[in-house]
């Protein structure tokens, strides 16, 4: 059982890394690299057996809907444009989409109270980790894809294809809590300034795979029932949500790296 100083130090913690601050800068440079993120993904869907729909489906199991609508329409405009230029400003691609790792590492070193260096050194440190990322959301994308095809074909030979779809209906949520997982465990482990064993990595991404999932539904039932951002903002609404939504999501993400920086503290201190 989770003794009650535990919550009270995680608090303490959130007070003087001064996360809610944190969690802002995240949230903009979250925003500036999500869509040099999405060019890039989008650029390799002619390498791979997926297409547009298979990201923008992505998107809706993991982000709340009225996020995905306005990341639904910049993937279509990106996919109606010739992308073949990034063959040319590769670089430029992944060190603008590498902001939003690069704010996460100054979080986590920060919350486990090591030099932040702000070095090309440790602006490579992001872009590699951008690509490595990267590399994690294409086998998120593939795993329900081939994972369908493989059902699919397992169940036919049992005669049991029409009993498939409650089937994989169920267990793609499933897929989905263990692809966040994993992109999460991925993040505590190789972002922080020290040498860690992955395992020290797993209570934090717990904690934020679950947050993720909760804050995700309750935000867009929040916007779906009661906010009427659109009302007030107009056109802009949809950008007001999506902001409020990246805060709430980098909150969550340096909340689990300040609880896997608080456990390894106490395992010094025993």
């Amino acid at each position: 059982m989770v003794d009650v100083s535990f919550f009270r130090r995680i608090y303490t913690r959130i007070y003087e890394d001064d996360v809610p601050a944190l969690a802002a800068q995240l949230a903009y440079f979250l925003l500036l690299s999500l869509f040099p993120l999405l060019i890039f993904l989008v650029s390799l869907l002619p390498y791979l057996p997926l297409t547009n729909q298979d990201i923008i489906a992505f998107i809706q199991d993991h982000t709340p809907v009225e996020q995905a609508g306005i990341i639904n329409t910049s993937v279509e405009e990106v996919l109606n444009k010739n992308t073949k230029v990034l063959s040319f400003s590769i670089i430029a691609t992944l060190w603008s989409a590498s902001n939003g790792i690069n704010a996460i590492v100054r979080a986590f070193n920060k919350a486990y109270r090591v030099d932040d260096t702000r070095t090309i050194k440790a602006r490579l440190k992001s872009m590699l980790l951008t690509i490595a990322m990267i590399f994690v959301f294409v086998l998120a994308l593939l795993l329900p894809v081939f994972g369908k095809e493989i059902g699919e074909f397992l169940f036919s030979q049992f005669g049991l294809r029409s009993e498939f779809l409650s089937f994989w209906e169920a267990l793609r949520w499933l897929l989905s809590f263990f692809v966040l997982f994993l992109v999460f465990t991925f993040l505590y482990w190789i972002a922080p300034n020290i040498k860690m064993k992955c395992r020290h990595a797993l209570p934090g991404a717990f904690i934020s795979t679950v947050g993720w999932v909760v804050v995700s539904w309750g935000f867009s039932f929040y916007v779906s029932n009661f906010a009427q951002y659109t009302v007030i903002y107009g056109q802009i609404g949809g950008v007001i949500v999506l902001l409020i939504w990246l805060y709430l999501a980098a909150f969550i993400i340096i909340i689990g790296g300040e609880i896997n920086a608080y456990v390894n503290e106490q395992k010094k201190v025993c």
